[in-house]
């Protein structure tokens, strides 16, 4: 069975609530071959099922969210009382399973760092394929540390669970001047792993956070100085992706920093067919409003809370 077919009817059955029928009349199949393709996905483990002792909103909300945004939804279940630690672990499960049945033999996979993509990469589910790719989408060097250990363990461990050839991108996060990256963009060996990120088949991301109960890791570790960061304030910056800065109406391209910065654009990153998106916790709904608006994101995994609190809110409201 085709591991695309079996997650997109398992995500229709058990996160969009979809009958058997219906899941068939879409794949266009037989409601007998869906009842396998679920069987399928609950066998190979792309489905766990845990009893909650209270109803879940997440098939409710990922049609909203689907709707709204025009994107894929992909709500997990979380208690009301779950930490921000805790709604990080169950999507990071959940991307982790999404990823490994996405990616495939002959497929490139762009990795942004960060702290949610760390959480995912300890939740991947292992798929050997052939001739297979990850590849680094942006630097991750800053004026206190090379940044290549964090960066390299995170990139290698996707590497390993595919068994995939693994492209590093050994840059700063952010060039000191702008000339300098216009520079380096021009080197041979520069250009060599940017060919590899413009052949991304599936891009996948965090949304970085300014502030909140678990600090994105380019806030948090020294990737920006104290004048950075009231640039970005002054300039009302809500957050990143793949250390691009955006506004919360998804405007980026003249933020005077993101001349400087060495991950994809959000134009860039839309050339890529597939590019998931994670995210959890209170902090990351306006980053994540942000992301949405400036149509970087096909697919969406985020909790249940995070959720509510995204369609809840007006967009005025960060």
């Amino acid at each position: 069975m085709d591991h695309e077919d079996v997650l997109r009817a398992a995500s229709m059955y058990y996160l969009q609530d979809m009958k058997m029928e219906v899941i068939a009349r879409h794949l266009g199949t037989s409601r007998s071959t869906v009842s396998r393709l679920i069987k399928k996905a609950r066998s190979s483990g792309i489905v766990e099922i845990h009893l909650r002792p209270a109803r879940t909103r997440a098939p409710g909300l990922s049609r909203t969210i689907a709707r709204r945004y025009g994107i894929e939804a992909y709500v997990v279940p979380v208690s009301d009382s779950a930490s921000d630690v805790e709604r990080l672990d169950q999507v990071a499960i959940t991307t982790g399973k999404l990823i490994s049945a996405w990616f495939d033999s002959d497929m490139v996979l762009g990795i942004a760092w960060g702290t949610t993509l760390a959480a995912i990469g300890r939740r991947l589910i292992p798929k050997p394929i052939r001739n297979g790719a990850v590849v680094q989408l942006n630097g991750a060097a800053n004026t206190r540390t090379s940044g290549i250990e964090y960066a390299s363990d995170l990139i290698s461990g996707f590497g390993a669970a595919f068994d995939a050839t693994v492209h590093h991108f050994p840059v700063p996060a952010f060039f000191d001047y702008p000339e300098t990256k216009a520079a380096m963009w021009r080197e041979r060996s520069v250009q060599r792993v940017l060919d590899v990120q413009r052949r991304a088949d599936i891009a996948l991301f965090g949304v970085g956070a300014v502030s909140g109960g678990l600090p994105s890791h380019v806030y948090s570790a020294g990737y920006l100085e104290p004048e950075d960061v009231d640039l970005l304030h002054r300039e009302g910056v809500v957050g990143d992706v793949c250390t691009v800065f955006l506004r919360a109406d998804g405007s980026y391209e003249d933020i005077p920093i993101n001349e400087r910065a060495t991950g994809p654009t959000p134009d860039e990153l839309r050339r890529i067919p597939r590019r998931v998106c994670a995210a959890a916790g209170d902090a990351k709904v306006s980053p994540l409003r942000a992301a949405l608006a400036a149509g970087v994101v096909t697919d969406l995994v985020i909790d249940e809370l995070t959720a509510e609190a995204l369609v809840s809110q007006s967009p005025g409201e960060h």
